[in-house]
């Protein structure tokens, strides 16, 4: 596949690469939604259909890109792709595009992403979505912040970035 733009992919996961339950986060973490706000902003963001539904809307600032197996959807205010392939191309003009899930989505781009942003929280969590299993050899970490909170919840977390070797 040919592209200009830089394939990035944003995603919080516990240590056990879980995700979410339910269709949503499983755990509260503010200062996460303020990174992916301010990593994603002013850029296009692919998403599957199921982590659309989770978010409800488009979010403010950035273009949605919601990738579904069905061919009658529209969503006012969204672009709607068939296959990551399609949403990808519909990202050309933008120096970076970002995958933010779900599960399903971060396992097919991971070929083609050069970047990730990673929030690892530092516990296991109970969910029915995982991020999918990658070659560390493949990736350099090249940034590092650790970080904790106490409310809403307790919980240790570092905001990661990795680039592809």
């Amino acid at each position: 596949m040919t592209r200009q733009t830089s394939l990035s992919l944003i995603v919080a996961m516990a240590k056990n690469r879980s995700i979410g339950v339910d269709n949503t986060l499983p755990w509260r973490c503010p200062e996460d939604l303020k990174h992916f706000k301010a990593l994603t902003m002013g850029h296009h963001m692919i998403m599957g259909r199921k982590t659309f539904d989770s978010i409800g809307k488009p979010l403010p600032g950035r273009t949605t890109v919601i990738v579904t197996r069905n061919a009658a959807l529209k969503v006012e205010g969204c672009l709607v792709a068939h296959s990551l392939q399609d949403a990808i191309a519909l990202c050309a003009s933008d120096e970076q595009t970002f995958i933010v899930g779900g599960a399903e989505l971060y396992a097919q781009a991971m070929p083609w992403v050069d970047t990730m942003y990673i929030t690892e929280i530092q516990q296991d969590v109970e969910g029915d979505a995982h991020f999918p299993a990658f070659d560390p050899a493949q990736w350099q970490e090249v940034a590092r912040e650790v970080r904790s909170q106490t409310e809403p919840q307790s919980l240790q977390y570092h905001f990661v970035t990795y680039r592809r070797r």
